[in-house]
Order: C-alpha cells, then sequence, then structure tokens
C-alpha cells in the first residue's frame, strides 16, 4: 500500500506540473499523432478495398471457374458446359428456369475524371439473370440494357471515377460505339466499378465465339452449395473450382491486402522510430526540468520504483493524447475518401472508400502507446538512478 500511495502521489504531481513543460510535450504529441495519421491511413486503403470486395460475398451465390484458374480472366467453358452446371442441383429456379448468369469479363480504356489518364474499366457481359446473383443491385437511373444491343449501364463507383459516362453518352470501344443507357448500385461492392452489357453482345464485338468466362448462380439456400459444388465437381464432363461469391472475392482481396500492410507495417516502423527519438527527447527534457524535484521526493523517502512509473505515466499520457488526436484525424480526413486502384486479380480498375474501422483505431492508439512506452523508459531510469546529491545540488 505504501508503495502504491508513493506511486499515485508522484504521478499525480508529475501531471500538474505538465503545463510547465508544454513546448517540449506538445512536439511529441504532435509526433506521434503525425505517426498514427500516416499509418491509420494506408492501412485503411487496404480494410477499405477488402470490405469493398466482401460487400459483394454471399454464401447464397456460387461463382465457376475453370479447374485450374484462379481468377476469371484465366478460366473459360463452352456453351455445353455452362448448359452443364446450369443443370446441377442446389440452384434456385423460377418460370425462365435456372437463375444462373454465364458472364464475360474484359477491360476497356477509359480516362480517369482527377487525371484524364486512362484506365482499364472493367466491362462485364452478363445474361438476363445476372442482376438476380447480385442481391443488392438496383438501377438508379435510367434503364436497363436491352439485350443484342450495343448497350451499357455503368455501376455509380465507375461512374464517379472515370469520365465520359453519362446517360445518353456513346463511347468508343474497339470498333463498335456503345451508348450508356443506366447507372446502378450494388451496395458499394465492386460491382460498383463495373460497366455491364449482354453477354452476347460483348462476344460478338470481342470476337470470344460462344465462350464464357464464369457462371455465377444463385442458390435456393446458403446449405445448397455443398451439394452444388459435390455435383459439378465429380462430373467427368467437368474441370471446375466452385466458391461460394464470398470465397471468390476474399482470394481476390488477398494480394493487394498484403502489399498494403506490408508497406503500412514498413512505413509504421521507421516513422516510429523517429517518434521513439522525439519521446526520449521530450522525456529527457522532463526529467531535467524535474531534476531537484525527483531528488527531493527521493530525499523523502519516495522511492526509485514510483519515480520510474511517474516518468512512463507521463510519456504513456502524451502519447495516448498523441495516438487519440491522429486517429481522429485519420478519421475526420480519410473514412469514407473515395478513390481508385488496379485490382491485379482482374488487371482493371477497382472504386473503394478509404475504411477507417474501430479495430483500426484501437491499433493506431496501440501502436502510440508503445512508442510512448519506449520513448519514456530509458528516461525514467535515468531519473531513478540519478544520485540524490547530484539533484540537491542544482535546487
Amino acid at each position: 500500500m505504501k508503495l502504491l500511495r508513493q506511486m499515485l502521489a508522484v504521478t499525480a504531481l508529475s501531471v500538474r506540473t505538465l503545463p510547465q513543460r508544454s513546448a517540449a510535450s506538445a512536439v511529441s504529441v504532435i509526433g506521434i499523432a503525425g505517426v498514427v495519421v500516416i499509418v491509420v491511413a494506408v492501412l485503411s486503403i487496404s480494410e477499405g478495398f477488402r470490405r469493398t470486395l466482401e460487400l459483394a460475398g454471399s454464401d447464397r451465390v456460387a461463382v465457376v471457374l475453370r479447374g485450374s484458374a484462379n481468377s476469371e480472366m484465366a478460366s473459360s467453358f463452352t456453351q455445353e458446359q455452362v448448359q452443364i452446371i446450369e443443370q446441377a442441383p442446389g440452384i434456385a429456379r423460377d418460370a425462365a428456369g435456372p437463375i444462373a448468369s454465364a458472364e464475360l469479363f474484359t477491360s476497356v480504356d477509359q480516362p480517369k475524371r482527377s487525371t484524364g489518364t486512362s484506365a482499364n474499366a472493367p466491362l462485364r457481359g452478363i445474361e438476363p439473370a445476372g442482376t438476380r446473383t447480385r442481391e443488392h443491385f438496383q438501377l438508379l437511373a435510367g434503364r436497363m440494357f436491352v439485350p443484342g444491343h450495343y448497350e451499357v449501364i455503368v455501376g455509380r463507383g465507375a461512374a464517379r471515377s472515370l469520365s465520359g459516362l453519362e446517360l445518353g453518352r456513346k463511347v468508343q470501344w474497339g470498333n463498335d460505339q456503345w451508348l450508356v443507357v443506366g447507372t446502378f448500385a450494388d451496395n458499394g461492392s465492386v460491382s460498383e466499378s463495373e460497366l455491364w452489357t449482354d453477354a452476347r453482345v460483348l462476344q460478338d464485338a470481342y470476337a470470344r465465339g460462344s465462350s464464357f468466362q464464369t457462371v455465377r448462380a444463385l442458390l435456393m439456400r446458403p446449405q445448397s452449395f455443398a451439394e452444388f459444388k459435390q455435383q459439378l465437381t465429380s462430373d467427368p464432363r467437368l474441370d471446375v473450382n466452385v466458391l461460394t461469391e464470398r470465397e471468390f472475392y476474399a482470394q481476390q482481396s488477398i494480394l493487394i491486402a498484403t502489399i498494403v500492410r506490408g508497406a503500412g507495417t514498413i512505413l509504421a516502423l521507421l516513422m516510429g522510430i523517429g517518434a521513439v527519438f522525439g519521446a526520449l527527447n521530450t522525456m529527457y527534457t522532463a526529467v531535467a526540468a524535474r531534476t531537484t524535484e525527483i531528488a527531493t521526493l527521493r530525499a523523502l523517502g519516495f522511492g526509485a520504483f514510483a519515480v520510474v512509473v511517474s516518468v512512463v505515466f507521463e510519456a504513456l499520457l502524451l502519447a495516448l493524447i498523441g495516438g487519440a488526436l491522429g486517429a481522429a484525424a485519420a478519421y475526420l480526413a480519410f473514412d469514407g475518401f473515395q478513390t481508385s486502384t488496379l485490382n491485379f486479380a482482374s488487371f482493371s480498375q477497382v472504386s473503394f472508400a478509404f475504411a477507417v474501422t474501430p479495430a483500426l483505431i484501437a491499433s493506431g492508439i496501440a501502436y502510440a502507446l508503445l512508442l510512448g512506452l519506449l520513448g519514456g523508459l530509458l528516461p525514467a531510469i535515468h531519473a531513478a538512478r540519478q544520485p540524490i546529491i547530484t539533484g540537491l545540488r542544482e535546487a
């Protein structure tokens, strides 16, 4: 109890004298806040990209690729194989037949709004049931494209990041002109970065014959996936990779998430080193300013451990303030910020929003506290080891 009372008394005194060291303390707070802003902002890119892809994921929708393919670009099916897939058990059906969409995927050049430079815009060909396999599809303006016509509907993410895709505009891709007839939303998912048209029109425009790349199927219920997958993977006429939509998009997000997190970790380490040196300087300055005070406390019987705790607590308090300010600044500046990047799985642009999540905020503050601990520990030990007589002589 005596030790606890000493620690509380010395720590309270340290906190009360903080205003006397406001300039040095502010340097430490701002430095740590800057680190947290940058680190949280960088990691929010990865989180935003991951969330954009996973928003498209449903356990009731199956995505079928060729067996050796890990992306749509590497997959291919004939019309006969598509028909076999669409007859598999577990697929939901209506009066028109199986609710499934054989699809094609390519990219077209379209300038960015922000820079005017060319970007790979994802152009997808879907069948009439294609919108039924997107749970949150909603036509926002205009109308649906007419099958057999060179018409497209544009995701709102693509419309926001790319120019020349306004309703009623004609765009030239290859040898053909395409009319923009509608815009759509899909709950912020990756689909909103795409342009959609009739699959058979896309086959003709890009000389794809009767081939498709993927088949999406709406299942009767999520539990139907196991039966559906078993039927297709055991069929000798097929060589397929069957995934839930959630699994498919999670795989696509792995590469860019790994790259961004790796870059964010390196950046955090490099900036953290600078922040630690700043905290060290601040706390050594604080100890120097309190030399007489600490020596007097030691002479009155306060233990060295209480002094260590007070200095470390001061460093952690400054780090907490800096971390909280940095996390708040990152949230206000970057959360929801719209941008686009290259999806390495499809080599096309994906529009997404930075996501500063509670987990990222907590991680940023925790990192700030770690920096504060590292920056305060050595000065605390130095303060505790300083001879009492030396401090009293400076009075």
